[in-house]
């Protein structure tokens, strides 16, 4: 697990995918801070390492990477840390087009081009 504050390549992202599930990296996206922790089994797992680091929960989203695509493409809003009836996120998405903005934003800005 790894917290990223400035930027990553795509070719570690594809490392990181490879070795553990092929062409996928999950991820958690603090929309506040404007960071992420990337590389775990389990969204919750870098939850919970972004909180030990200053994170407040209400801005921790949990996305899969895509590194073989490109902006937009490359990111799945799907996780189970996404589920936040009193933020009025009822799935396991990302409901709020401002949020899901403010997530593609900060990817982009992380990951080189």
């Amino acid at each position: 697990m790894e917290i990223i504050n400035n930027q990553i390549t795509p070719d570690k992202l594809k490392t990181m995918a490879k070795n553990r599930f092929g062409n996928m990296v999950k991820a958690v996206v603090d929309i506040e801070n404007k960071t992420m922790a990337v590389d775990a089994e389990f969204h919750s797992d870098l939850e919970g390492l972004m909180l030990q680091n200053s994170s407040k929960n209400e801005n921790l989203w949990g996305i899969n990477i895509y590194p073989e695509l490109e902006d937009s493409d490359r990111i799945e809003f799907d996780s189970m840390i996404n589920l936040r009836p009193a933020q009025n996120n009822r799935t396991r998405g990302v409901e709020s087009p401002e949020i899901r903005g403010k997530i593609i934003s900060i990817v982009n800005k992380l990951v080189q081009k």
